[in-house]
């Protein structure tokens, strides 16, 4: 009697999962290259209705960060549950297993728990879009099931216009294509997934299912009717003061300008190309409504738990500077809504901060199977889950190729590695644009966050635990495609 009252008190104690008795599912979709702009989070501007309709079912994160601004480091860290540094992955390129050949990633640990694990469009990196259709930078081993879509998108890129002919992943461009959604790669992969659901209902088996839509990234490609829900000529793009750029030290200043074509659009252009940025979002918010009507109609909302995340944030014209790969907040930030079957706490916010190095944790947690691997880092969510008010992190480490922010409740604070440091307050200054690193009313705080910073570094690059790591040449950048693993 006392063990099924003690059985019976946890339950209720738990209240995040709904169903302790049933395997809980994953349901992981991920966007590339997109920020907080959407409706969710309050963009005045941007239409999300299906994501907006997730976030009142689930917890959305204010405060999410990822361990690296850019496509490839981020999934690799994210997927193998350790930090950029760990993996040996600091360039877009490289592929995670050349340095670590038996690391068990997320989809790994669930299909050795007894999950079936598959994959449609891009978890892993992809060249996008030149790797649309393929296998991309994926690792076979994570997966059962690997679908690649290919749409009209990539048949029309000829049409498509860009700030460097001819060139559109890596610059800005963009179309108001034809065709309607499911003929475009997107909508490809929201159709494959549903199949997909479609089977697990039927077979019943547990499954881990990531869902990996290319869009927002460049080229901005969609369906046209997307364009005609924003009018161009009323969007605001952000302003910056005339010599902002020599406020900041080299490193920072060479992340926000490296890309001379995307630095400081003329007005009109900037406009058109946030436009193509917001219509694009909103095509796919659309695929992403349609995967989770899937889920509701076959009956598997029920126990399975849904993840919406992306790789890492993006700027449209903040501090002067267009796409990613800076540890500014629009670079660094990203969505992330999580739910859970008849959770508690559906519709609440957290200002909790968040890493993305905690997914594999938390999903293992949440889905009841057993713990990752010991040297798998990152942290549990469920409590912020379960309590949305409660603390969590002290801080969020995120890397750059040449430095490291840490990013606080107040602070985000800037070590590159030629010393040069940035200190930003966000109680009084949220868009990061004023360095307080030479005022002294702030010397104290420097001093903390330098510490802390320095334990943060040392624990983020100190080797994976028990775990084979073959160091990267200096010189290795990533080569082409290891095909052998495609």
């Amino acid at each position: 009697m006392l063990s099924r009252l003690l059985a019976l008190s946890l339950l209720i104690a738990s209240p995040v999962l709904a169903a302790e008795t049933e395997r809980q599912n994953v349901l992981f979709i991920i966007t590339d290259d997109l920020n907080c702009n959407l409706g969710a989070y309050d963009h005045p501007v941007v239409k999300t209705p299906q994501l907006d309709r997730l976030a009142k079912q689930g917890v959305t994160f204010l405060n999410a960060y990822c361990n690296f601004p850019q496509c490839g480091q981020s999934r690799a860290s994210f997927m193998t549950g350790l930090y950029p540094r760990q993996t040996g992955v600091m360039h877009h390129q490289q592929l995670f297993r050349d340095y670590l050949p038996d690391v068990q990633t997320m989809p790994q640990h669930f299909i050795a728990n007894g999950y079936t694990a598959a994959r449609v469009g891009k978890l892993y990196h992809y060249n996008n879009p030149s790797d649309v259709g393929t296998n991309g930078h994926d690792d076979k081993l994570s997966w059962n099931t690997r679908i690649n879509p290919r749409g009209i998108d990539k048949d029309i890129e000829d049409e498509t216009f860009s700030l460097v002919k001819g060139s559109f992943g890596g610059t800005m461009s963009w179309l108001a294509a034809p065709g309607e959604d499911e003929d475009h790669t997107d909508g490809m992969v929201a159709t494959e997934s549903i199949e997909l659901l479609k089977q697990y209902a039927d077979s019943k088996e547990p499954f881990f299912l990531g869902v990996g839509f290319f869009k927002p990234h460049t080229p901005y490609v969609a369906p046209a009717k997307y364009w005609e829900l924003y009018d161009r000529d009323s969007i605001v793009v952000p302003e910056v003061p005339e010599g902002y750029l020599d406020t900041l030290p080299p490193h920072a200043r060479n992340s926000l300008t490296r890309v001379k074509n995307q630095v400081n659009l003329p007005h009109e252009l900037a406009q058109e190309a946030i436009q193509a940025y917001y219509a694009t979002i909103t095509f796919m918010d659309a695929q992403i409504g349609r995967v989770l009507a899937a889920l509701d109609e076959t009956g598997l909302s029920k126990n399975t738990i849904v993840v919406f995340t992306s790789d890492h944030g993006y700027h449209m014209g903040e501090h002067g500077y267009y796409q990613k790969r800076t540890i500014f907040e629009d670079s660094a930030r990203v969505p992330l809504i999580i739910r859970t079957p008849d959770m508690a706490t559906a519709g609440q916010r957290s200002i909790s901060l968040v890493e993305m190095i905690d997914f594999y944790q938390t999903l293992s947690d949440l889905a009841g199977i057993s713990p990752p691997p010991e040297y798998v880092l990152g942290k549990t969510i469920r409590p912020v889950l379960e309590n949305p008010d409660q603390a969590f992190r002290e801080d969020a480490l995120i890397r750059h190729e040449f430095g490291y922010s840490l990013r606080t409740p107040r602070y985000r604070y800037m070590l590159w590695d030629d010393g040069g440091i940035e200190l930003y307050d966000h109680e009084l200054d949220p868009s990061e644009m004023k360095n307080l690193d030479s005022y002294p009313a702030y010397e104290r705080t420097r001093t903390q966050l330098k510490a802390r910073i320095d334990a943060r570094i040392l624990e983020a690059e100190m080797p994976a635990k028990n775990l084979e790591f073959i160091p990267p040449h200096p010189d290795d950048k990533g080569g082409p495609m290891d095909h052998s693993n495609s």
